[in-house]
């Protein structure tokens, strides 16, 4: 998760990971909304429906955190891995 894919980081980040053989999606928190139905929660992209992430490594600046760990946090709920969790960004933004 990344406000902008084209960053030198966020290019070698995927870079990376698609040399060991990981498909890699950037996606803009922003660009994110969630279900959150108890029966069929999920989480939406530019109006579609996200397959399941193995992992989520976020990039979430301090301008969109509240935002960005709710959809981190959605991504969490539905099985993804995330580097950092929601709440230890959170927690660190706090101080």
């Amino acid at each position: 998760m990344s406000r902008d894919g084209t960053l030198y980081s966020c290019k070698r980040l995927r870079e990376a990971a698609m040399r060991r053989g990981h498909l890699v999606e950037i996606l803009d928190p922003l660009s994110c909304y969630m279900n959150i139905n108890p029966a069929a929660s999920s989480i939406h992209y530019k109006g579609r429906r996200l397959p399941h992430f193995d992992a989520v490594i976020p990039r979430i600046g301090s301008a969109i955190t509240f935002y960005g760990t709710a959809a981190l946090r959605q991504f969490e709920l539905l099985g993804s891995y995330p580097l950092n969790e929601s709440v230890a960004i959170t927690r660190a933004r706090a101080r």
